[in-house]
């Protein structure tokens, strides 16, 4: 439960720009879950690294790849440009539960990397951060005994087990993988 407690907020948008004149915002969607806002009705407003406060979602509306929302209590572009870079956010309880197989990537991050091997086990590192490369996403993995990053491929067949609970990632690497990040013999 420690995770739920470091991470009490999850931001689904961040406020781009004031819409129209009535108070309206375009914010930018960060979920991969946009029918979230569909019933959206109470968010938190703030920036990344402070406590947000409570707003009341009046109305909210898709246009051009982004949405438009109404709070209670904006009702002017001056209002509505003080919002301006602020993140949206909802409870963690309230993000929207994956299938099997599926885990944010935030969760990822601070998982120990370890292999299994019948008879042995390996610690590799520390899960860093997750690279999105378009394709496959990549661990980045901050070895166990220092030294370079290691570039791990978040594929299923590479990462056989995920235990985000556990906070622990078993891999299987192809031959060599390991190998790629250290420094070459002379």
């Amino acid at each position: 439960m420690a995770e739920r407690e470091k991470i009490p907020f999850l931001a689904i948008a961040r406020i781009v720009r004031p819409q129209g004149r009535r108070g309206e915002v375009v914010a930018e969607i960060l979920s991969d879950f946009s029918s979230r806002f569909q019933d959206l009705r109470q968010v938190f407003l703030g920036e990344e690294g402070r406590e947000p406060q409570p707003a009341k979602v009046e109305n909210v509306w898709p246009h051009k790849g982004r949405m438009v929302l109404k709070f209670a209590g904006v009702d002017s572009i001056d209002s509505a440009s003080r919002l301006r870079g602020l993140c949206v956010y909802i409870p963690w309880e309230q993000r929207t539960p994956l299938p099997p197989h599926q885990y944010y990537l935030w969760e990822l991050e601070g998982c120990r990397v370890v292999t299994e091997r019948p008879g042995e086990g390996c610690e590799i590192g520390t899960v860093a951060g997750v690279e999105s490369t378009g394709g496959v996403d990549l661990l980045r993995v901050a070895p166990r005994e220092g030294g370079d990053e290691i570039l791990i491929p978040l594929a299923q067949a590479i990462c056989t087990r995920i235990d985000t609970d556990a906070k622990t990632i078993v891999i299987e690497p192809p031959e060599d993988l390991l190998d790629l990040n250290s420094p070459e013999e002379t």
